[in-house]
């Protein structure tokens, strides 16, 4: 797994590794709005994460999630603030979310 510097860094070398769909953080699962798909916690993996600190603010923290289906058919990108996710999505998507913690 690499380290990157940057968001933009991490999402442009992710997206490279085939991780080319967007996903979306909804209240119990992920969605990926282009192909019209929702996947619940156990339907997809988390295969990396990265976290990001902007040095000019503090308060402003980023996480990449590289995300691929169980069935391997669909792998994309999940990007949030990091913890911001934590006021509206289910206990469940939370803790996939932070498995690795």
């Amino acid at each position: 797994m690499n380290s990157y510097k940057t968001l933009s860094e991490a999402v442009n070398d992710l997206t490279k590794k085939g991780y080319t769909h967007d996903f979306n953080m909804k209240e119990d699962c992920i969605e990926c709005a282009t192909l019209n798909l929702k996947l619940q916690p156990e339907e997809f993996e988390i295969d990396e994460r990265h976290r990001f600190e902007e040095m000019s603010d503090v308060d402003s923290e980023s996480v990449v999630y590289a995300i691929s289906s169980k069935d391997g058919k669909v792998k994309g990108l999940l990007v949030n603030a990091y913890g911001t996710y934590a006021d509206y999505a289910s206990f469940k998507l939370v803790q996939k979310l932070n498995k690795h913690d």
